[in-house]
C-alpha cells in the first residue's frame, strides 16, 4: 500500500514538473523582432516612383466599435488595435524602402506646433555664435494628398468547425475559429478636396486549439487521468497591419493606373499592374484568370502602347493647365516641391 501510493506520487510529481517545464519555457522566451510577414515584403520590394508623394495622415480610427467577443463575461477590451494611424504611417514609410512617400506628421502636430514655437521664441532671445540673430525654423512640409479611412468591419467566427474522437478512454479533439478584420483607405487632394482613389482589404485571423486526454482504470482502484492541450491565436495586431499594408499596395497600384503617380520604370511597373489585376481577377472569376494568362503578347503589347498614348495625352493636358485630369489635379498640389523648400529652407537656416 504505502508502495504504490509512492509510486503514484512521484508519477504524478514528474508530470507536474514536466508541465511547469513546458510552462516556463513559452514564458521565457526573449523579445524578437517584429514578424516579417509576405504583404511586408511585397510592399518593400514595389518598384520606385517617378517623385516621392507627400502624404498626411490625421487619423486612421477603429470604426468597428466592437469589444472583444469572449464566451463567458463581458469584456470592455476592444476587438483590434487602436494604434491604426501609427501602422498606417510605417507602411507609408516602408513602401517601396521609403521611396514612394515623405509622412508629414499631422496626429501629433499640437504637440509639434507647441516644440517650433519653443524654437521661435529661444531663436528671437538669443544670438548666434557670430553674433548674428539666430534664422527661425524652416517651414512644415505640406501634404499633396491626405490619407483616411479606418478599420471598418471585425466580424468574429465567420468560420468555426472541428472534430473530435475517442476509443477505450483515450481521445483527442481540433477546434478552428476565423474572424475577419475590414480596413478602407482614401486619398484626397488637399488642394481640391476631391477623394481621388478609395480602396479596401481584408484579412483573416485564425485561431485553433488541439486537446488529447486518457481516462481509464489501469487496475481496480487506481485510475489514469491525463489532459494535454494546445491553443494558438494569430495576433491580431498582425493581421491588421498586413491589411493595411494590403491597403496601400493597392493604393499605389491602383493609383499609378488612374495616373495620379507613375512608376520610374515602366516595364518593372507594368508587372506589378499585371500582377495586382491578376490576383483581383482570380476572387471574381477563376475563367478570367485563364484568359489573361493565355493572352496573345502581340495584344499585350498593343494594350501598353494604347496606355502609354493615354498617359502620354494627359501629361500634355496637365502641362497645358487643364484641370480635368487627375494627374494635373495632382501636380498642381505640389506634393513634391514642398519638401524640397524646406529642405532649402533648413540648409540656408544652418548656414
Amino acid at each position: 500500500m504505502f508502495r504504490s501510493s509512492l509510486r503514484h506520487g512521484a508519477v504524478a510529481v514528474t508530470m507536474l514538473t514536466l508541465v511547469s517545464g513546458c510552462a516556463v519555457d513559452r514564458v521565457a522566451a526573449p523579445p524578437g523582432p517584429v514578424e516579417v510577414t509576405p504583404m511586408h515584403m511585397a510592399l518593400r520590394h514595389l518598384p520606385h516612383p517617378e517623385r516621392k508623394v507627400v502624404a498626411a495622415v490625421y487619423r486612421y480610427p477603429d470604426l468597428t466599435g466592437q469589444f472583444k467577443p469572449t464566451d463567458t463575461i463581458t469584456s470592455y477590451s476592444r476587438a483590434v488595435s487602436q494604434g491604426g494611424a501609427a501602422i498606417l504611417i510605417k507602411a507609408l514609410t516602408d513602401a517601396g524602402n521609403g521611396a514612394w512617400f515623405t509622412v508629414a506628421e499631422r496626429e501629433g502636430l499640437d504637440f509639434l506646433l507647441k516644440e517650433r514655437a519653443i524654437i521661435r521664441e529661444t531663436r528671437e532671445m538669443f544670438l548666434g555664435p557670430d553674433g548674428r540673430k539666430l534664422p527661425p525654423p524652416p517651414p512644415l512640409v505640406y501634404a499633396g494628398i491626405m490619407l483616411d479611412g479606418g478599420i471598418v468591419g471585425y466580424d468574429s467566427n465567420t468560420l468555426t468547425g472541428g472534430a473530435g474522437a475517442r476509443y477505450l478512454g483515450i481521445g483527442g479533439n481540433v477546434e478552428y475559429r476565423e474572424d475577419t478584420v475590414t480596413v478602407s483607405l482614401r486619398a484626397i487632394s488637399t488642394q481640391t478636396g476631391e477623394v481621388l482613389k478609395v480602396v479596401t482589404a481584408k484579412k483573416t485571423i485564425l485561431s485553433y486549439g488541439i486537446s488529447a486526454n486518457v481516462f481509464r482504470f489501469i487496475g481496480f482502484r487506481d485510475l489514469l487521468e491525463v489532459e494535454a492541450g494546445l491553443t494558438e491565436n494569430e495576433p491580431g495586431v498582425v493581421a491588421l497591419q498586413q491589411a493595411i499594408e494590403q491597403a496601400v499596395y493597392a493604393m499605389i497600384v491602383e493609383g499609378s493606373m488612374s495616373n495620379l503617380w507613375k512608376f520610374q520604370d515602366p516595364a518593372e511597373g507594368q508587372k506589378v499592374v499585371d500582377h495586382y489585376m491578376l490576383a483581383q481577377a482570380a476572387t471574381i472569376d477563376p475563367q478570367r484568370v485563364q484568359e489573361m494568362q493565355q493572352a496573345e503578347p502581340a495584344k499585350v503589347k498593343s494594350e501598353q502602347g494604347e496606355r502609354d498614348r493615354a498617359e502620354r495625352d494627359a501629361s500634355a493636358r496637365g502641362q497645358k493647365g487643364s484641370s480635368g485630369s487627375p494627374m494635373a489635379m495632382h501636380e498642381a498640389s505640389e506634393p513634391y516641391g514642398s519638401f524640397q523648400v524646406a529642405r532649402a529652407s533648413e540648409q540656408a537656416g544652418g548656414q
